[in-house]
């Protein structure tokens, strides 16, 4: 009895392929060598069976381990790969899987026309600006999508004519195929060429569709989107996508929100954050400053004696709404004191003065502090 030839030579595929590899080799081997495309060719039958055998073994994930552990004596009576005699049967892969990979298609037979299928889902990014994301605003969106023709009502058929049955599948929309292979007899149904699984010929097409039953249109919607949104929130408006085929419901449009950044501000989840540069004075004493928010409203914020540069300042609330839920999020107020680089001759004195500690508070008398702050401004 003539050796075997190693299942990974026979595929023409290497020993790292990938099982989506082994099985595009196969399918062109299979397709080249099956006995109904060579009926003139003896030999045929045998090397398919080769062919299918390798594919048997190596589109199995334990078989292959042992096929590459052993080689062919794991599947020899008595070796050390576990599997015994391996006697090679089409049931060790499933019908399905090499029905599939032969011809394209499914072995049960039992397809139908295809019935209502929903239509696609359609995304579009939409860009606002940052005081539109807290508060929330209303877009009046163009789109450009297929729908049902007003013409022929989705039927393809100009108004007033007829359709017929189609002759190739008489009707039923599908197209039947048989295989005699080494394996038995196949028969596959596929949707009819003809009539493309309708089971009808248009007599003469719609104008306007051309005969598909749709046609792209320009559709304005108006959107509210809420307030609290953020770059990357997704929105989704129900039945806005692509028309359904065959009576079947439309997609929906989901819509992706960019938001444009802010010169002072920035968000950490519900939370507003912005940076706040007063002078060493200010934090030394204290003060009390208004800071603008996005959309006018202004909010005042005390400065406490003593602050140090690095200090976080939250003001409760003066955030973002949450989008859903009555809670709203904090302003973060990150503060930097700011340190001047040239000084006149007498805010350098004070300042001295104050190091030393050689001047007093008195009442009725400005500090030092005081003093400087009047000094600079």
């Amino acid at each position: 009895m003539p050796a075997k030839r190693d299942y990974y030579e026979l595929l023409g595929v290497s020993r790292n392929a990938t099982p989506e590899e082994i099985k595009k080799a196969y399918r062109q081997l299979a397709r080249k060598y099956h006995p109904d495309v060579n009926k003139d060719d003896p030999e045929a039958g045998e090397k398919f069976k080769e062919f299918t055998e390798a594919y048997a073994v190596l589109s199995d994930a334990q078989k292959r381990a042992a096929y590459d552990q052993y080689g062919h004596a794991a599947f020899e009576p008595g070796q050390g790969g576990g599997f015994g005699g391996f006697d090679f049967d089409i049931s060790d892969f499933g019908f399905g899987d090499l029905f599939d990979v032969i011809f394209g298609g499914s072995a049960s037979g039992r397809s139908r026309r295809s019935g209502p299928r929903r239509g696609a889902d359609r995304e579009m990014r939409v860009d606002i600006n940052f005081e539109d994301a807290l508060f929330g605003i209303e877009r009046d969106l163009e789109l450009s999508r297929v729908e049902t023709c007003t013409k022929c009502e989705g039927s393809g058929a100009e108004p007033g004519t007829s359709t017929k049955t189609c002759s190739a599948c008489n009707g039923s929309g599908q197209m039947r195929n048989v295989q005699n292979t080494p394996f038995g007899r196949f028969e596959t149904v596929r949707p009819c060429n003809q009539c493309r699984g309708e089971g009808k010929i248009i007599e003469k097409a719609c104008t306007r569709c051309r005969g598909t039953g749709q046609e792209r249109k320009i559709r304005k919607i108006n959107v509210r989107i809420p307030a609290g949104v953020d770059s990357g929130s997704r929105m989704r408006i129900s039945g806005e996508g692509e028309v359904g085929s065959n009576g079947g419901p439309p997609g929906d449009l989901y819509i992706l929100i960019a938001v444009k950044p802010h010169p002072r501000f920035r968000r950490e989840g519900y939370n507003l954050i912005t940076t706040l540069e007063i002078n060493f004075v200010q934090a030394a004493l204290g003060a009390d400053i208004t800071i603008d928010l996005p959309g006018g409203a202004i909010h005042n914020l005390h400065i406490p004696e003593g602050t140090q540069p690095g200090t976080v300042l939250t003001a409760k609330g003066k955030g973002v709404a949450h989008i859903q839920g009555h809670r709203i999020g904090d302003l973060k107020v990150n503060v930097e004191v700011r340190i001047p680089t040239r000084i006149s001759k007498k805010q350098r004195e004070l300042l001295e003065a104050f190091y030393e500690g050689g001047e007093e508070q008195k009442p009725g008398r400005k500090g030092i502090f005081d003093k400087f702050k009047d000094a600079i401004g």
